[in-house]
C-alpha cells in the first residue's frame, strides 16, 4: 500500500478525495491537512461534510495536520485540493521534499515540465516526470485540468482521427464547482450567471496542452483553437456543455467513432468500464440522471448531429476534480513512478 495524504481535506474537492480513498485497493490515507485553525482537531469536528454523501467514519478520528513537510513524513504521495493562490508554493515544497503531488489546483498546469494529464487522453505526458527529476526534483508534480476542460477533451478524444481546427463550447456549470461558499443562494436561484472568472481562458489553453504531443522535454500544443463561453447554472453537480466542431465527415462516421472508442489505458481501479458513453436518446445526457454513471467517472455524450454539434456532460467534483487526480495517481503507480 502507498501512504497518501490530502491537502485541503475539508473543502468540497478535499471531501471527494477522502470519499474516493476510503476503500482504495492501492492507497492508504494516512494524513489530512487543512488550515492552521483546524490543525490538531479531529476531522469529523471540523469538516462541513455534504449531507448527500455518506461520511467515511473510518477517517473521522484522524487529527488534522498543518501542511508542512514534517507533518507529511511517511507519506509517498499527496492529493492537493488547495486553493490556487496557495497551492503553488505548497506543492513545490512537497515535490522538492521527495513527495509525489497529484494536484487539482491550477497553479502548475501550464508549466513546461509539469504534466497536465487525463489518463484516457494523454498518458504518455507522464514522461515529464522524468524531466522534473532530471532537473533535480526528488518528487514530482502531476496536474489534472479544469473540471470543464476534462469533459471537453474526453469528448474530443474519440474524434482524433478526424481533421478539425476550430472547437467552440458553451458550458452550463454546476454550483458545486465554485465550492461551498462560491455562489450565494440568492444569486443563483432562478438565475444563470454568464461569467466564471478565469474559466474560459483555462479551457482554451489547457485543452491544447492535453491534446498536444510530447516532444522531448515539453509538450507541443495541439493544432486547433478552442473558443469557450462559460456559465453557472442552478444545478448541484454535473457540468454540461454544447460543443461545435468543424469536422466535415458525415455524422454517422462520428457516431461510429464514439461507439468504437477504446481509451489507451484500462484496468485502473477508479477508471469506469466506459470512459465515454454515447446516448441515442435525443434528450440526454442530463446531470440529474447521468452524473453518477461509472461512479461519477464516465463522461456522457449525446445529440451528435450535423454541424458538427453535440452535448457532453460529466460529474465536476468526481470526474472533473478529485476522481481525475486519483486516476492520475493510479496511472503513475502502474508506471512505477512511486
Amino acid at each position: 500500500m502507498i501512504n497518501v495524504g490530502v491537502l485541503g481535506a475539508t473543502g468540497a474537492v478535499g471531501q471527494r478525495f477522502v470519499q474516493l480513498l476510503a476503500d482504495h485497493p492501492w492507497f492508504h490515507l494516512k494524513t489530512l491537512t487543512a488550515s492552521d485553525r483546524s490543525a490538531g482537531k479531529l476531522y469529523r469536528d471540523v469538516v462541513n461534510w455534504r449531507v448527500d454523501v455518506p461520511f467515511p467514519e473510518k477517517f473521522g478520528d484522524i487529527r488534522i495536520s498543518p501542511t508542512t513537510t514534517e507533518s507529511l513524513k511517511g507519506v509517498d504521495l499527496v492529493f492537493s485540493a488547495l486553493p490556487a493562490d496557495i497551492a503553488g508554493s505548497v506543492e513545490t515544497m512537497c515535490a522538492d521534499a521527495g513527495i509525489g503531488v497529484c494536484s487539482n489546483a491550477s497553479s502548475h498546469r501550464m508549466e513546461k515540465d509539469i504534466p497536465l494529464v487525463v489518463p484516457e487522453v494523454n498518458p504518455d505526458h507522464l514522461g515529464l516526470i522524468d524531466v522534473q527529476r532530471d532537473n533535480g526534483r526528488d518528487g514530482f508534480i502531476v496536474t489534472n485540468p479544469n473540471c470543464s476542460t476534462i469533459m471537453l477533451v474526453m469528448s474530443l478524444a474519440p474524434l482524433r482521427s478526424f481533421a478539425f481546427s476550430d472547437v467552440r463550447v458553451a458550458t452550463m456549470q454546476a454550483i458545486s464547482g465554485a465550492g461551498f461558499q462560491g455562489v450565494a443562494a440568492m444569486a443563483i436561484y432562478d438565475n444563470i450567471i454568464p461569467y466564471i472568472g478565469g474559466e474560459e481562458q483555462k479551457m482554451e489553453t489547457e485543452s491544447l496542452k492535453i491534446m498536444g504531443t510530447l516532444e522531448g522535454p515539453e509538450v507541443k500544443d495541439a493544432p486547433f483553437t478552442v473558443s469557450a463561453s462559460c456559465h453557472r447554472v442552478p444545478v448541484i453537480d454535473g457540468h454540461t456543455m454544447a460543443v461545435w466542431i468543424d469536422i466535415k465527415e458525415k455524422v454517422e462516421k462520428v457516431i461510429e467513432s464514439y461507439r468504437l472508442y477504446s481509451p489507451p489505458i484500462s484496468g485502473l481501479p477508479t477508471q469506469p468500464l466506459q470512459s465515454v458513453h454515447l446516448f441515442d436518446e435525443p434528450d440526454r445526457p442530463q446531470p440529474r440522471l447521468d452524473r453518477l454513471r461509472g461512479n461519477g467517472m464516465t463522461v456522457s455524450v449525446g445529440r451528435v448531429r450535423e454541424g458538427l454539434r453535440y452535448v457532453t456532460m460529466g460529474h465536476n467534483t468526481v470526474r472533473g476534480a478529485a476522481g481525475a487526480s486519483v486516476l492520475n495517481a493510479e496511472l503513475i503507480y502502474t508506471k512505477k513512478y512511486l
